[in-house]
């Protein structure tokens, strides 16, 4: 019923279309898996204390990022001071340039600037997040 020129223009199209199938397979396959924040990240609370007024409290918390990971960007209802402790982390605040912190190197990140922090380093990084902070508020707002 097909002539054999629709025969064969069909069987190419098959051909390649199956070619590029699993080309793209194998592409995904050896692909290295993105590790997921929530996988990646590990947060171990330390500190929680009033700060003698009616609406601010401090929050100390140490996060491990698995190599590679960033957290999701996010904001603080009040100021946050992270200093590493170890590993090297780029730090992205909204509106200025990317910097980069290694091991005994802090920062400030006013309230309500949203931010994304990565670990670029080959190992595990470990930050220490001091927050003064708005009671009653989630400590930690995402943004898309």
């Amino acid at each position: 019923m097909f002539s054999s020129k629709l025969r064969l223009a069909v069987l190419t199209a098959l051909g390649v279309l199956a070619i590029a199938g699993n080309s793209q397979a194998q592409e995904i396959q050896s692909a290295p898996a993105m590790k997921s924040w929530q996988q990646g990240l590990h947060r171990t609370d330390l500190v929680r204390g009033d700060l003698g007024t009616a609406d601010r409290e401090v929050i100390q918390v140490r996060v491990d990022f698995d190599p590679g990971v960033a957290s999701p960007r996010h904001a603080h209802p009040g100021v946050e001071v992270a200093y590493v402790i170890s590993g090297t982390f780029e730090y992205q605040l909204e509106g200025r340039a990317p910097v980069t912190l290694k091991a005994g190197d802090s920062l400030l990140i006013p309230a309500g600037v949203e931010h994304v922090a990565k670990n670029i380093g080959q190992d595990s990084g470990s930050e220490l997040a001091t927050y003064v902070v708005k009671k009653a508020e989630p400590l930690l707002i995402l943004k898309e």
